[in-house]
């Protein structure tokens, strides 16, 4: 059996192999692209994405993060959902955007918790 075993481990990595090859060559460099014709670029540097003028950094996926960021640095977020809370719990209603709404409910109903237990801690 481990001769069995062995031969479909070269099988299997001579198949894998032969895929990766044929792969890469299909991206080659000066190859011709089948959609328009013309030269690929040769050009394979990383893509930097840069937010603002004094950095750059590799965009990742935010996979499993419950925070929206709504496009802000922390401390604007925060001042912005500071200020979305007062107005709420002030005037009873607010016109801003569907996620921020969605961002400020959260502190919103804390702070109505917080003012029903009526403690000296809330």
């Amino acid at each position: 059996w481990t001769r069995i075993k062995l031969l479909y481990r070269m099988l299997v990595t001579a198949v894998l192999c032969s895929i990766m090859v044929a792969g890469a060559s299909a991206f080659g460099v000066g190859s011709m692209s089948s959609f328009t014709g013309s030269s690929l670029s040769t050009d394979m540097q990383p893509t930097y994405i840069s937010r603002s003028s004094s950095r750059s950094e590799l965009s990742m996926m935010r996979h499993r993060k419950k925070v929206a960021k709504l496009g802000k640095p922390a401390d604007q977020r925060k001042a912005l959902l500071r200020a979305l809370t007062t107005e709420i719990i002030r005037h009873g209603r607010i016109k801003t955007t569907a996620v921020r709404a969605k961002a400020v409910r959260k502190h919103v109903d804390h702070m109505i918790e917080l003012g029903k237990r009526g403690d000296l801690h809330a």
